[in-house]
């Protein structure tokens, strides 16, 4: 009688590279799978967002139809290189009317002018947003009685439509409005040129806190409590709690907050185009690029306000760009120091 021998049990190299074959195999299917998730998505996303822009890149070196002087009918443009591109950047006042314009402060197309707006609000606006947006997280992550009120509360500004806000601020800013009845001055807020600017600092900073504040919230949210507890255990103070771990601890959180609000302030367009139709003290004090090309639009300049939305997409981007490898540089240092110590060992 014969008996069976058991089969040799596999050796090491050979578990290894059958290991190593189906996690290949595994990570290949995954891709494939992740791919053919993200097909609908793309195509959509190419439909709606490539496809316009390439059609603007692609008009804004065409010329807009003009009226022939030699013929006396309207002509179509043709390929104009970067003479719309130079229209916008190398704008001043040259011509006779441009001349006439910027003496009486009334350049009403002015690319500089409208660049400086949008930076300006940019800039003033997020850092109100994110200061007092930090202060309203760090309230409402408190534990206190009716704090979920509180918290539906707050969000009811930003739930509000930008154009009932523009229109709810335009009567507050009126001349006999709210806010001169209450300070007891005679401001003419659509008119005058700085008080028109700090109206829409105003109302944009109303309008758009809460969503700050809502972004940071869920930063704080992740924050362990044992840190404090730690650091109270050690001696340290509320302040020095809030430097050395809240705002650490918080900075990819507020990163994601500023950018996101960054960006979509560069495109303002509805609050100043509602609350001063662009215009105060000046025809261009509010003017941001957003409304320059609208403008331009509207005066069947398509191509010209394709060359100037181009240039508006590239200050965003790069705007972007910037704040990213600026300020989010450390967001994936932790990534990179754990592949740099895999490779190690």
């Amino acid at each position: 009688m014969t008996t069976a021998t058991p089969p040799a049990p596999p050796r090491p190299k050979d578990v290894t590279e059958a290991g190593r074959a189906s996690l290949e195999a595994n990570r290949r299917r995954i891709t494939r799978t992740s791919y053919a998730l993200l097909a609908p998505t793309i195509v959509v996303m190419a439909v709606i967002v490539g496809y316009p822009i390439v059609l603007s890149v692609i008009n804004s070196f065409q010329a807009d139809a003009r009226l022939d002087p030699a013929t006396g009918f309207f002509v179509t443009g043709g390929f104009t290189g970067l003479t719309n591109y130079a229209h916008w950047l190398l704008q001043q006042c040259s011509t006779p009317a441009g001349t006439a314009a910027c003496a009486q402060g009334n350049l009403g197309a002015s690319f500089w002018t409208a660049t400086f707006n949008t930076f300006f609000f940019t800039v003033i606006t997020v850092a109100l947003e994110t200061v007092i947006g930090l202060w309203m997280a760090i309230i409402m992550n408190r534990n206190f009685r009716f704090r979920g009120l509180l918290r539906a509360a707050v969000l009811v500004p930003w739930a509000i439509p930008t154009a009932v806000t523009a229109k709810l601020f335009l009567f507050i800013f009126a001349t006999a409005g709210i806010i001169n009845a209450l300070l007891g001055i005679e401001v003419i807020w659509g008119a005058d040129l700085w008080a028109s600017r700090f109206a829409i600092i105003i109302a944009d900073t109303w309008k758009t806190t809460p969503f700050m504040a809502l972004l940071i919230l869920a930063g704080l949210q992740l924050i362990p409590e044992d840190t404090y507890e730690a650091a109270r255990m050690d001696g340290a103070t509320t302040v020095q709690q809030f430097f050395r771990i809240t705002l650490p601890l918080l900075r990819p959180a507020l990163v994601v907050a500023v950018l996101f609000r960054t960006l979509d302030a560069l495109r303002m367009y509805d609050l100043p185009a509602i609350l001063t139709g662009g215009g105060g003290g000046r025809g261009d004090a509010t003017t941001t690029l957003s409304i320059l090309v609208v403008r331009e639009i509207q005066n069947t300049a398509v191509n010209s306000a394709a060359a100037l939305s181009t240039i508006t997409f590239l200050i965003v981007f790069g705007v972007a760009f910037l704040f990213i490898r600026v300020l989010g540089a450390n967001l994936t240092g932790g990534e990179k120091k754990s592949k740099k110590v895999a490779g190690v060992r």
